[in-house]
C-alpha cells in the first residue's frame, strides 16, 4: 500500500463563473423615464436613497437623467453614434453586383486554366499528345 500525500495532488482552481470584468451598464430611455418618474413621487425621509439602492444606481444619474430629459434627450429612439448613414446609390450596389460577378468568373477562368495546364503536364508525362486548337480536333 502506497501512501499519497495531499500535497501532490492537484487542486483544481475554483471557477466562480463570474467574469473579472463587468460590462458597463447601460440604460434605455425608457428606464431612465421610469426612474426619473418613480424618484419624483418620493417625499418620504430615506425613499429616494431606497429606491437608488434598490435599483443599484447613483445620485448622479439622475442628475444627468434629468439634465437630458430637460433638454429633451429621453424621447424618442436613441441618438445613434457615428456618421449618418447614407441611402445606397443603386448605380453603386449594381457596379457592387457586377465587381462581384467579375471576381467570380475570375476565379473560374483561372481554375480552368489551372486544370488544362495539369492535363498538359498529365499528358507530357505519360508521353501522349493533346490535341491543340489548330490540331484535327481543335475548336469546332
Amino acid at each position: 500500500m502506497s501512501s499519497l500525500s495531499l500535497a501532490s495532488v492537484p487542486v483544481p482552481a475554483h471557477d466562480v463563473g463570474v467574469s473579472s470584468r463587468r460590462d458597463r451598464r447601460r440604460f434605455t430611455a425608457a428606464f431612465k423615464l421610469k426612474i426619473l418618474e418613480e424618484a419624483a413621487r418620493c417625499v418620504a425621509s430615506g425613499a429616494l436613497g431606497a429606491l437608488l439602492r434598490r435599483e443599484g444606481l447613483y445620485s448622479s444619474h439622475l442628475s444627468v437623467w434629468r439634465a437630458a430629459a430637460k433638454r429633451g434627450e429621453l424621447t424618442g429612439p436613441a441618438r445613434r453614434r457615428g456618421p449618418k448613414p447614407t441611402p445606397p446609390d443603386p448605380r453603386t450596389q449594381r457596379i457592387l453586383v457586377l465587381e462581384r460577378a467579375l471576381a467570380k468568373a475570375t476565379a473560374r477562368a483561372e481554375h480552368a486554366e489551372a486544370l488544362v495546364e495539369l492535363q498538359k503536364k498529365v499528358a507530357e508525362l505519360l508521353g501522349r499528345t493533346l490535341p491543340t486548337a489548330d490540331g484535327p480536333h481543335g475548336a469546332r
